[in-house]
């Protein structure tokens, strides 16, 4: 049967707005997000308490300068505070670069509340949740390069009781490092550090046992009677 062309009208107008919305959805999902005030890239970073943990995630994250980094309140009360003079519940040394902006969000109550600081100064950036400092929820931000205040001096050790503070190049060479940290080594990471230390453990009983066991004298030979008796 041959159509007219108003039976086939409608069907191509569908056609027509289906495909133009996929291809205009496939445009959107393509396209970078971007901070307004800046121009650069957006990144999230989620707070969360789990179980007993309290942590961001990323925990450590390159950005470029221009970039924003926007902070969701996935569960718990938290903060996002920048280690300075002027914040609560810190008085050490500065840990931003002196060219760049302090800030504080406050402590969210409620979930899916957000914040947002665009990074322009290059260099490293710490900050932490008030509330949760002294039990590990911190994180590092490279803008850029490392370099500033936070390079100077070492991390305090008290902040990080459950973790660790991600290196400045580990962050750059990876871009994004998840929550928890866990450092490697040369020997191969906790794994194979674990297993070594197993295998050094029994190696070091096999050897005390065997010296013991020598000593003990029962693999000496016992005296057999002359040829002359």
């Amino acid at each position: 049967m041959v159509r007219n062309a108003t039976d086939r009208s409608p069907v191509s107008r569908r056609g027509f707005l289906r495909t133009a919305g996929a291809a205009t959805a496939g445009l959107l999902a393509a396209r970078p997000v971007t901070a307004q005030s800046g121009g650069g890239a957006t990144h999230t970073v989620t707070m969360a308490t789990d179980r007993g943990s309290f942590y961001f995630d990323p925990v450590g994250l390159r950005v470029e300068p221009g970039d924003t980094v926007e902070w969701v309140n996935e569960s718990g009360q938290h903060s996002v505070t920048a280690y300075t003079e002027d914040n609560p519940r810190y008085n050490g040394g500065r840990r931003i670069p002196e060219a760049a902006a302090s800030w504080d969000s406050g402590v969210f109550e409620e979930e899916g509340a957000t914040f947002s600081y665009t990074f322009e100064a290059p260099g490293t950036y710490d900050y932490y949740c008030i509330p949760h400092k002294t039990l590990g929820m911190v994180g590092r931000v490279v803008c850029g390069s490392p370099g500033g205040p936070a390079e100077e001096s070492a991390f305090p050790e008290s902040d990080t009781p459950r973790g660790v503070m991600p290196p400045s190049a580990t962050i750059v060479e990876e871009g994004s490092l998840e929550w928890p940290y866990v450092p490697t080594t040369d020997h191969g990471g906790p794994p194979t550090l674990f297993w070594g230390g197993v295998g050094a453990v029994g190696a070091t009983s096999a050897y005390l046992f065997s010296v013991y066991d020598r000593a003990s004298g029962r693999y000496e030979y016992p005296d057999l009677p002359s040829d002359d008796e």
